[in-house]
């Protein structure tokens, strides 16, 4: 199949989108930040405001732990699991993650039993590496068995490029993510776990008598960060998944590979304080509206609407309103059958030719496989012309 551009144009805020195959450069207006990997995410529509490298692989170190309290708090809300049941903290939990290992630690106790809640406070606040494994050993009998869980959960939520291999993520070659689905896991906890999230935000947590602030260097700052996670390693650098409700909205950041503590709470924090004060927010397309078309090759007919996740609202950079532009794009052909909900292109606002924000899009409808006719007439336009 050959990709073609196609055009037409819908109208909102009394300007005009051009939705077209053709992928425009990736940019952003006016910032930018020194750390390699970043993504910046509007959490209710999952809107990307800034992106840099956001699809390339990289290590996560602590922020793996995200998925671990995913895990957790997912069976403790299916009733599979209770925030009072008891976890041993064995050898292996001891040795590799906890007090003689060196790296940050509850500091439990070999063999010692702890309750699901105070090892998942640990885990969220201490970064404790003890506890992350006392909480997969608990669950699935063995850490290996448990990272299977993790990477079965993973695709579960959608996170399409990430792979995990341990609980606490301490360095190994075969563990990778990305900052975009480090992005989509921290949406899935603030969603799915609201009554338990305001954990994120506490500032120490003593366990053993030894009392440990929270390694988030954000919380506190007066700029509305109210998580998530930290992570570092020599081999990664430094990173943080972070959520912040200033300026009306929630936002979520993830940076990574930074040289430094100071340099990760500077670039953070500049990020954050850029989304939430250097956008006016626009209304563009009502829930279950029609944003454009996609077309399907051999299908009962030959388009399928496309919608946001919910409404979708523009945050365009204060005194910009006469730059804006859109594009949607997919991977053509688009092949019977198609599901409603199904995802099958993105929305890319545009300012000034330059990206500042993208949303995805989903099938309005079903689309069946067509019948021979359709499916014959549907060749030929492509052998003679190349359309889909």
């Amino acid at each position: 199949m050959v990709r073609l551009e196609r055009t037409w144009r819908v109208i909102f805020v009394g300007l005009a989108i051009i939705a077209a195959l053709a992928h425009p450069a990736n940019a952003q207006l006016d910032f930018d930040t020194s750390a390699p990997y970043a993504i910046l995410v509007d959490h209710e529509s999952g809107t990307v405001l800034f992106q840099k490298e956001a699809d390339t692989r990289i290590e996560p170190a602590s922020m793996a732990k995200l998925m671990t309290v995913a895990i957790v708090l997912d069976m403790v809300e299916r009733g599979a699991l209770n925030l009072t049941d008891q976890f041993f903290i064995s050898e292996h939990a001891w040795r590799t993650g906890g007090a003689p290992s060196g790296g940050s630690a509850m500091f439990a106790e070999l063999g010692s039993q702890i309750s699901v809640d105070d090892l998942l406070h640990s885990v969220i606040i201490q970064s404790g590496n003890d506890a992350s494994i006392a909480l997969a050993e608990g669950i699935a009998g063995s850490e290996p068995a448990f990272a299977d869980i993790m990477n079965e959960f993973a695709l579960d939520i959608g996170l399409t490029d990430s792979h995990f291999t341990n609980a606490s993520g301490l360095p190994d070659p075969d563990m990778y993510v990305t900052a975009r689905d480090l992005a989509n896991l921290a949406r899935y906890i603030i969603h799915e776990f609201p009554d338990y999230y305001p954990v994120f935000a506490i500032e120490e947590f003593t366990w053993n008598d030894i009392r440990q602030s929270n390694r988030n260097g954000l919380l506190g700052l007066g700029i509305g960060v109210d998580g998530l996670k930290t992570g570092h390693t020599e081999s990664a650098g430094y990173g943080i998944v972070a959520s912040t409700t200033e300026g009306g909205r929630r936002l979520i950041a993830v940076l990574h590979g930074m040289d430094s503590v100071n340099q990760r709470n500077e670039q953070a924090r500049a990020l954050i304080t850029w989304g939430s004060r250097s956008f006016e927010r626009i209304p563009a397309f009502a829930n279950g509206a029609i944003v454009g078309e996609a077309s399907v090759y051999g299908g009962e007919r030959a388009s399928v609407g496309l919608v946001g996740e919910g409404s979708i609202d523009i945050y365009l950079p204060r005194g910009n309103r006469r730059c804006l532009s859109a594009s949607i794009t997919y991977a053509a052909p688009i092949l019977p059958p198609v599901r409603a909900g199904d995802r099958l292109a993105q929305l890319n606002i545009l300012c000034d030719d330059q990206i500042i924000q993208t949303a995805p899009l989903y099938a309005a409808e079903a689309v069946g496989q067509g019948g021979i006719m359709r499916r014959a007439t549907d060749a030929l336009w492509e052998l003679a012309f190349g359309w889909f």
